[in-house]
């Protein structure tokens, strides 16, 4: 594991913990799909006006690219909004991709893949391919190759970024130089430790909220498979990791175990478990200290990927 280099996590952050505990975590009192819905459909513009925001609907998918000054419009990163598999929306993330965006210069495509119980899976994996099969051709300023791509989500982004991995490797497809999963919901059938361990500590997640998302998402299907459940995936062949995730998350350890998975198939990772962190704590505006430097590192470990190509 590879924490945030202080060891502990800053002042401010410990304050805004401490408040976010304060507050029912998502699925304690109830499963509200509508106001979960409702709220991760909120547009958040970033903060700085020179970011520009403008639609990409690829493949008929519907998604927005967001370009910061400077960025490299042949730079291309798909980010993968969260959600639970069921709510989310690129406008949700807007001014977190607008930080990426900015360090690491880069243009960050955000689609809006098809959500679940509506359309379960695996609608919203082929949704994600084919918005990166059509990025690599087609990017902010119109037709014209990538001269790199990345894939990149938290949540249910981060398990989506995962299976797509391992199904464009399974359709002999080019991959990204590398990928950055955050906070990966990577394992339905809900078997991590960190379910239990951190079950009082995590202030945005409930574990009676998971077997939800589950259940809508899958639709009936297996939720051992590896596209479902990425920790169950052979990782052999796949572009470096960057994985992500807080100390007090309950999903914690299916980072932690993709991590091995990843590394047992030959795959570089780089696993950072940030102490004291939440669930996407990179996310959450105005940026914490964590986030600032868990987005350096993202931008670090892309340019790292490039120079090692």
């Amino acid at each position: 594991m590879r924490p945030s280099p202080a060891g502990v996590s800053s002042h401010e952050s410990r304050a805004y913990y401490r408040e976010l505990l304060k507050r029912p975590a998502f699925g304690a009192a109830g499963f509200d799909l509508d106001g979960l819905r409702t709220g991760m459909a909120t547009r958040r513009p970033p903060s700085n006006c020179a970011v520009k925001c403008f639609p990409a609907p690829l493949d008929g998918i519907p998604g927005e690219w967001v370009m910061a000054s400077g960025a490299n419009p042949d730079w291309r990163l798909l980010y993968l909004h969260g959600g639970g598999f069921v709510s989310g929306s690129g406008a949700f993330y807007l001014a977190m991709a607008a930080h990426i965006s900015a360090a690491a210069r880069c243009a960050v495509l955000l689609p809006d893949y098809r959500l679940a119980p509506e359309h379960p899976f695996p609608a919203a994996i082929e949704d994600c391919i084919r918005s990166y099969e059509r990025m690599k051709g087609s990017g902010p300023s119109g037709p014209g190759p990538a001269e790199a791509t990345f894939i990149a989500g938290d949540s249910a982004g981060g398990g989506l970024t995962l299976a797509a991995l391992l199904s464009l490797r399974d359709r002999g497809r080019p991959l990204p130089a590398g990928a950055i999963p955050l906070s990966p919901f990577a394992d339905l059938t809900l078997t991590g430790e960190s379910m239990r361990s951190e079950a009082q500590s995590d202030p945005i997640m409930s574990p009676l909220c998971l077997p939800e998302f589950a259940v809508r998402y899958l639709g009936g299907a297996d939720p051992r498979g590896p596209l479902a459940s990425p920790v169950f995936g052979d990782y052999r062949g796949i572009p470096p990791l960057l994985i992500q995730v807080g100390e007090h998350e309950i999903i914690r350890d299916d980072s932690v175990r993709v991590a091995a998975k990843a590394r047992s198939g030959g795959v570089e990772v780089k696993l950072e478990v940030w102490p004291g962190m939440f669930h996407v704590f990179q996310s959450h505006e105005p940026l914490l200290p964590e986030g600032r430097e868990a987005i350096e590192h993202m931008a670090s470990f892309m340019q790292s990927c490039m120079s090692e190509r």
